[in-house]
Order: structure tokens, then sequence, then C-alpha cells
């Protein structure tokens, strides 16, 4: 659980009391209540207030929030503030502030502006939050440390500059290394001094290109966002090392974001007790997008149940159309949050703030400080609804036998790459294959490549371009005891440096894969070329049509499934199967349409009984938890209309309603049923 002392879902999120007056807080706390909220993050930015100059700290107005939240049973996630540091900061020490990409140091504001390598920033942060912890460690309705905010601040000063070339120092040892991985012999960029290393920015190697970044040098630019990462990360570390001191029993989080590119959040997680993280679609957002972010973050821990630290209860402020929630969508997102592993719904905000950008974002109390708004309704159903779910999904987990290889490193290196296709990116090919096993309600956790990969039947790893050490190694032995992998075009070219594996493509996946790929040809996007299927496999249509990027693949030993059916590669192989060992890998060596990746999942779900023991529905997701011997199915239906479920032979008890189901259910639109399944002497 995230605090033993809690039993149930923890349902709340961020207040800002230090906006308000105390007979606002106090009517607050009546509607808070009234809500069924249980737990509140406070105070995420208030490091100006808790400390008005160098040697004052001001700890009374907290005191007396937290002793009134106490009274009133609301627990508290307290954070450290150290998102926003005060203006008497930024002043005094103005290597605090950071410099961006193209070289322009900033003033003082907004937030998160702050060099990740500023010792003063360090020193100021941590002293901070061991008076906090300090003053707090007793407090009895403390469940949970939040560190900082959403972190996301690169910097390229001259202090940066210095710590990366220490931090290349104990990566490479010698220059000479340095110069092999970056391949500095190009150009003639050959370094004699670790002085002569600059950080890469917009100043030298790097510059804003069509769609993306781009830089000379990928191997430095990669390297530099690897120490960026690493850097804030100690940010973090320096404030949870101070927490653990003094309350170790307590556990530690901050708000990641996602599929957010900056920070590798894998290794993130490995210093996260719990990970949290902030969902915030757009109006209209595909409900399998929100899904896949959520699958994401639960495997950050090896799918230990996460945290909804935020999203909106209405509108966002932000975005460029600020819709509000239709009826039903807030609920229904909740839930869809607490299908794919969450054991927390939070939301950010309270109260609506009055003044500066946040003003017209989403709250559970809005401007008119009425509980008879329609958000505010929703709210209180909702809560009343976790609430009586008690502890019954608490650490439940999600078994799947589907992985999809999931690379901070690799994302970063293909959209550094100065070829083949500007309009290759990572995500929506991911978001691709993802979505084909989420339409047939196949679950499916996100892995880093050298994970332990045995529990899985399969494992999709699109566009592996980048093969650290021992990532194929760790592949084929997967499976060559019986695993299906799968993989696709501009796969296995280069080594963690960007450096290219010599030899042919994919290098040291080619015995796996049998084949070898002699050129990738790459066409703009409105001209495309055909996979002819092999007629003998069943679920595929004949044709599918593909495009982007095209392997010219010879063959060593693998099975031509599909040919181009065009162009001067026309009857060669795009679609590829090998054995090895006990088990097969497939190459995808186009970029195909959604329908052949639908039907790719098909067919592996017709071989390998990957999915639900449900019919698939158009608009229908079902996910399924485990808690020791129970099974727990979430239906969300994100229809406008009614469906129809059939259950089959099977019996069980509606979590929402305390009714029995048999049969079949019925759900209206923007409805779900949380269904445990009964065993025969229920």
């Amino acid at each position: 659980m995230i605090n033993s002392k809690l039993p149930f879902i923890l349902y709340g999120g961020d207040y800002n009391p230090d906006q308000w007056p105390k007979d606002v807080i106090k009517e607050d706390i009546r509607l808070l209540k009234l809500a069924n909220i249980n737990v509140v993050t406070l105070p995420v930015f208030s490091w100006a207030l808790l400390q008005p100059d160098e040697e004052t700290y001001n700890f009374e107005w907290l005191d007396n929030i937290l002793n009134l939240l106490k009274d009133n049973d609301i627990y508290v996630c307290l954070a450290t503030s150290t998102a926003a540091q005060p203006a008497w900061m930024s002043r005094r020490y103005p290597e605090v502030l950071p410099v961006d990409f193209d070289g322009h140091k900033r003033k003082h504001g907004g937030r998160v502006k702050f060099c990740p390598n500023s010792k003063v920033y360090r020193k100021f942060s941590v002293t901070l939050t061991r008076k906090l912890v300090e003053r707090y460690k007793n407090y009895d309705n403390l469940i949970l440390w939040h560190i900082g905010n959403e972190y996301d601040n690169y910097c390229y000063c001259d202090n940066c500059e210095k710590e990366f070339r220490e931090w290349l120092k104990k990566k490479y040892k010698t220059l000479d290394k340095l110069n092999k991985a970056w391949n500095m012999n190009f150009w003639g960029h050959t370094l004699y001094n670790w002085d002569e290393i600059f950080s890469p920015s917009g100043l030298n190697e790097m510059w804003h290109g069509e769609d993306k970044t781009s830089t000379t040098f990928q191997g430095m630019a990669l390297d530099y966002n690897r120490f960026m990462s690493d850097s804030i990360l100690d940010c973090y570390l320096g404030e949870y090392r101070a927490i653990k001191e003094i309350t170790p029993n307590i556990k530690i989080t901050t708000n990641l974001m996602g599929t957010f590119k900056p920070l590798d959040y894998f290794k993130w997680a490995e210093h996260m007790d719990i990970v949290s993280w902030d969902n915030y679609p757009s109006y209209g957002a595909d409900p399998a997008t929100i899904a896949m972010s959520h699958d994401l973050m639960r495997g950050l821990k090896n799918g230990e149940p996460f945290m909804l630290m935020e999203q909106t209860p209405n509108q966002a402020n932000w975005q460029p159309y600020n819709s509000v929630k239709r009826p039903g969508e807030l609920r229904l997102q909740s839930y869809q949050t607490l299908a794919h592993g969450a054991d927390s719904i939070m939301f950010f905000q309270m109260r609506q703030s009055i003044g500066a950008c946040e003003k017209y974002h989403g709250a559970v109390i809005s401007h008119s400080g009425s509980e008879n708004t329609r958000v505010f309704k929703e709210w209180k159903r909702l809560g009343e609804e976790l609430h009586s779910l008690g502890d019954e999904i608490l650490d439940s987990k999600i078994d799947s036998k589907v992985a999809i290889i999931f690379d901070w490193d690799n994302w970063w290196a293909i959209e550094f790459s100065s070829g083949p296709s500007v309009k290759l990116k990572y995500i929506p090919q991911i978001e691709k294959y993802y979505k084909a096993f989420y339409k047939k309600n196949i679950s499916v956790d996100f892995v880093k490549p050298t994970a332990d990969l045995s529990k899985y039947s399969i494992v999709v790893a699109p566009i592996l371009y980048m093969l650290k050490n021992n990532v194929s190694n760790n592949i084929k032995n997967f499976v060559s005891k019986g695993g299906t992998f799968i993989t696709t075009f501009f796969s296995g070219y280069v080594d963690e440096n960007d450096r290219v594996k010599l030899g042919g493509y994919p290098s040291e996946l080619r015995d796996l894969l049998g084949i070898w790929v002699e050129e990738l040809d790459a066409l703009p996007l409105e001209i495309n070329n055909i996979l002819q299927m092999n007629s003998t496999l069943n679920g595929f249509d004949l044709e599918y049509k593909c495009n982007m990027l095209f392997d010219i693949i010879n063959l060593e030993g693998a099975i031509p499934l599909a040919l181009y059916g065009s162009d001067f590669y026309k009857g060669r192989p795009v679609f590829t199967i090998n054995s090895y060992g006990e088990g097969d890998a497939y190459y995808i060596g186009s970029d195909p349409d959604s329908k052949f990746v639908d039907d790719l999942v098909g067919f592996l779900d017709s071989n390998y009984s990957l999915s639900l023991d449900f019919e698939p529905n158009e608009g229908v997701e079902i996910t399924k938890r485990r808690k020791n011997d129970k099974e727990i199915f979430f239906i969300l239906n994100h229809n406008k209309d009614s469906v129809n479920l059939n259950l089959k032979d099977y019996s069980y008890v509606n979590l929402l309603t305390k009714e029995k189901v048999f049969s079949k259910i019925t759900l209206k639109g923007m409805d779900l049923a949380i269904l445990r399944k009964l065993a025969n002497n229920d």
C-alpha cells in the first residue's frame, strides 16, 4: 500500500491554502469533506512563504493548516516546495538561474527555472527539506512526501558545462575513449584537453530543425541528455536522502509526466518509492493513448501499483482549447487510471486561483465557491464510490503476457539522427503497436531493454535502433526459450553512443532474425508501397499499404511472409519470420498501415490466447487486476451509447453496486462496471 495507515484509495489532490484567507480555508475544508476527499498535497509552491529571506524560516502558517486538516481527518502528502526558488535567491545568487538552449541567461520567474547543477540551489533546497522533515516528522496525518514538481529544467550554463566535463571523465576515463565514442575525428573535432569540451547547444553543435532538434554529433548530444537527466535526478536525490534520514518509513515520490522525453524515467523510478504522474489529455484524446501512458508509468517499477498525482477536474488552462469535461468524463478517466494499476485518484486543483495563469484551470471548488456545480456533484459521487470500494483493489496487480520495450536512450538517438526520415518519430511507432493490443483488451507491460523477459509470451520492440550492451543477448535468450519477438525497420543499427555497428544491419540481431538489411529507402509519406501477404497465413488480408521507410532485405534463413508489391524492390521480402531455438522472431521492414498491425495482433492472439475472456466491443475497454486469488475486471464504455456485453457462463459481483451479475451486463454511455469474478462456492 502507499501507506499502511490508509486501507483505501487516495482521493484528493493539490491544495494551495497559502493563496487564501482563513475564512476561505475554513469553508474549503467543509467542502472537501463533503466531496469525500481524504488527502491533499501541499504546499507545492510555497518556498517564498516558508523562507522569506536567507536566514528566516516561517512555518507557523503551515502548522495552522496542517492542524486544521488533521482535525478534519484529511491526510497530507507533504511537498518540499522546492520547485520554484524565492526571488531573493535568484537576485543574490544569480548562478542559480539557468541558461537556455540558445545561450540566453534567464531572469527570475516561472517555475522549475533553476540550474540543476547550482550548488547554491542544492544547498538551500536540501536545507529547507530537512527543516520541513524535522518539524513534521511526528505529524500523524503525514502519509507521503512529494519532492519538487514536474522536473524539466535542462541548462547550458558555464557551471553545467564544467560539471559535464566531470561527468564525462567518470564515464570514459580517458580522452581517447571519449574521442572514439563520439567519433570526434569527423570534421576535425578531435579533443586533446578536457577543457575543449563544450555543452552541445544551439550555440555550437545543435539546432532546431524540422519537427525535431538536430545535431552534428549524436553521441555528444546523447551524453548531454543523459547528463542533464542525471543532474536533475541528483537535485531530487539530495532531498530524498534528507527525508529518508529522518522519516525512513514514509514513502517518497515526485510527479512524472508520462511520455516525457527529456528525463529517463526508468532511471528515475529506481529512486522513487512509488511512481506518480500527471495526466492531462486534450479534448477528444484517444482512450488508448491515455491508457498507454498509464501502462508506461506502471512499467517503470516492474508493474507495481502507481499513483495518479494530478489530473484536472474540469478544463485545463494551457491547452489549445480549454474545453470542459463532458458529463461522466471525469469519472470514466479516473476509473481508467485504476483499471491500469493505480491506487490513487488525485487532481490539480482543489480550489481555483483568482489570478495568474492557472486562474481558469478547473478545480473541485470553482470561483463560485458553490457545492451545487455540476463538477462538484460529480466529484462527490466519485468520492462516495471510491470510499465504498475500501481496499478491494489496493495492491492488486496486472499480469501481462505481452511486453513492449521502451527506452529513453533509443528515443533520443532516433530523433537526434540525421536520417533516414524527418517523419520518423519514436512514440507514434510505439503507439501503433500498443493500440493494436489495446483494441483486443490485451494488457501490455512496458519494459526496459535489459529487463527480465521470461514471464512474457510476446515481446515487441518497434524501431530498436540502439542496441546497448547485452540487450541482444537478453532478447536471444528470451526467444531461444520459446518466446516470440517482433521488431521493425531501423533496428539494430548503433551502439549506446550512436556509432554504427559494422557488418550489416540489424547487426547483433542478424542471426536471430535471419535477415540482412542491405539498404533502407526513405520516401515522402504520400508514396505508398504494398505488402503482398503469403496467402497461407490465416487472419491476414492479401495486401496492406506501407510507407515512409522500406528495408531492402536479404534472407539468411528467415521465411518471407510478405513481399513488396512495387518499386525496384518489388518481390523482395518485407515481413519475415525466423525460428531461433524454441521460439520465433518476426521482422517488419516497412511502416505498415494500422490494419496490418491489428491483424498481426489478432494472429498472435489466436496462437497464444492473449486476450481476456470477453468479446471485444468497439469503444469498450476491459482490463483485469488480480489480488491474491481474486480476479477484478474493469469494463469501461467510452461510447456515448449503451452497450451489451456477454459474460458467458461466469458470475460476478459489481463492486460499485454490490449486485451479482450473470450472463450479460448493459452499460450506459460513458459508464463502467468493476466486476469481481465469483468462485463456484460464492
